[in-house]
């Protein structure tokens, strides 16, 4: 037996040594970036040239987005909570005020729910003469309301000022004032309406402003208004 190799017989192929695999890709490396096939079958996302990933930052990005999302929704809900606790309590006020049984009842209910339900220090129905003012009432000069809202005002919302005097015991308490003009139209009155002003007071300098919106404490008052006519005035 012969021991010389068989010429016909190959050697084995030698194993690839890693560090001159990695040392031959890291000098051409666009060999394997542009083999698109290679990188899919080896679990690579491959991505265009040029391409630089911004993943943490648009992540961070999103995250900013939806916590502004999230207080500009939690801002929006508490202003609603707010808004349907307040019609909640004017539905409730104007059933109180409909059940007043006289004029003088009906200052009365008024002061109460201001208080009660609104948190203001007060309120008041204040009446032009000539013609009678009902006990709890206020009593204006004729003019009085175009001196306090201008002759074709409806509404003022501000400061309380000197010479208003409306509130009573707690007219020292009001900072600030929503004044709503009137026209009760009494029954057997010789004239067709009678200038009025339903008056609120607040405790807080911010109360009522001139930039708010006054559509709950007009609603307040056209009730007033409302069921003040269904009593005569008395001289």
């Amino acid at each position: 037996m012969s021991g010389k190799p068989d010429p016909s017989l190959k050697p084995p192929a030698a194993e690839p040594h890693w560090p001159e695999m990695r040392a031959w890709l890291q000098a051409n490396p666009r060999t394997l970036l542009d083999d698109r096939s290679l990188l899919e079958e080896i679990g690579l996302k491959p991505h265009g040239r040029n391409v630089v990933e911004f993943g943490r930052a648009a992540l961070t990005r999103l995250e900013e987005v939806a916590e502004r999302e999230a207080d500009a929704r939690k801002r929006i809900e508490s202003i609603a909570r707010a808004n349907f606790a307040a019609q909640t309590q004017t539905h409730v006020a104007a059933l109180d005020l409909m059940e007043a049984r006289n004029p003088s009842d009906l200052a009365r209910r008024l002061d109460a729910v201001a208080q009660g339900r609104f948190g203001l220090a007060g309120a008041a129905i204040a009446l032009e003469k000539p013609g009678g003012v009902p006990f709890g009432w206020r009593g204006l000069e004729p003019g009085g309301v175009d001196s306090l809202l201008g002759e074709h005002g409806l509404t003022w919302l501000g400061p309380n000022f000197d010479g208003l005097n409306l509130f009573g015991a707690s007219e020292a308490e009001v900072k600030s004032v929503a004044l709503i003009r009137m026209a009760p139209q009494f029954p057997g009155a010789d004239m067709p309406a009678r200038h009025a002003v339903c008056a609120f007071g607040s405790p807080e300098e911010d109360g009522f402003t001139p930039t708010m919106g006054c559509e709950l404490v007009a609603f307040i008052a056209r009730v007033v208004e409302r069921t003040a006519e269904r009593w005569p005035i008395l001289n």
